[in-house]
């Protein structure tokens, strides 16, 4: 068997990486960053997620490894010092909605046009992508975040459309978004102040919270989004 983890320089990322590393489960795993930081046991690869040729070359490495059983795609990006989540419709920019987009919507996108066709049709397979709560529509409460709540409602679209052709074409592979709550990274460190007792996780415990929900996973399940506890969150 061989998985294949995306985005395994950050925090979450990382963290899975090792995670499926230590399990023993896999023949290979494939550690994909666009930095190329090392994950001990790992095939470290470096490619650019919305470059569609470089995700061709590294597609073409795994693909001589064997069929992919697990695909998981923990790439994401909410701000950073010239870029700060919208609390009004009046801070949207363009670029700010290119920014999020092209890293919470357009590398996942296409990297599951890369990974899908390397999954077998009928043993279980899962794709999966770290999605977020403030994606679901019928969810929200309090507005604002505008870029980064369409880029994973787009997300959360893109998974559902997935899962319905790997229906059709590979009935055994299962595509699901994951919530993995707050994780203490870089990611999330400037909005942390109003998380509760006990919901901040350090990256290893969400991995394994999250690689437990996908553990657990059918085919009825393919198309939705769960958080870390296995809970559906509402599209």
């Amino acid at each position: 068997m061989v998985a294949v983890v995306f985005g395994s320089s950050g925090g979450i990322g990382r963290a899975l990486a090792e995670d499926v590393v230590a399990s023993g489960r896999y023949k290979t795993v494939f550690a994909i960053s666009r930095s190329g930081v090392a994950v001990n046991g790992a095939i470290n690869l470096t490619a650019e997620f919305t470059d569609a040729s470089e995700l061709a070359v590294v597609a073409d490495e795994i693909r001589k490894a064997g069929p992919v059983t697990l695909c998981l795609v923990a790439s994401g990006f909410l701000s950073g010092a010239d870029l700060q989540p919208e609390k009004t419709y009046r801070a949207m920019t363009l670029e700010a909605f290119q920014r999020v987009f092209a890293a919470n919507t357009f590398g996942p996108a296409l990297i599951a046009a890369q990974m899908l066709p390397l999954m077998p049709k009928a043993e279980r397979s899962v794709f999966a992508a770290l999605s977020a709560r403030v994606g679901s529509i019928s969810d929200n409460r309090l507005g604002g975040w505008h870029a980064y709540r369409a880029s994973k409602a787009a997300l959360n679209m893109l998974i559902r459309n997935f899962a319905l052709e790997q229906a059709r074409r590979a009935p055994g592979n299962i595509c699901v978004g994951l919530h993995p709550g707050t994780v203490d990274t870089g990611l999330s460190r400037t909005f942390q102040g109003g998380v509760a007792d006990g919901k901040l996780f350090m990256p290893a415990q969400a991995a394994g919270y999250l690689l437990d929900v996908v553990d657990r996973l059918t085919p009825e399940d393919s198309g939705k989004c769960f958080d870390w506890t296995g809970k559906e969150v509402p599209a």
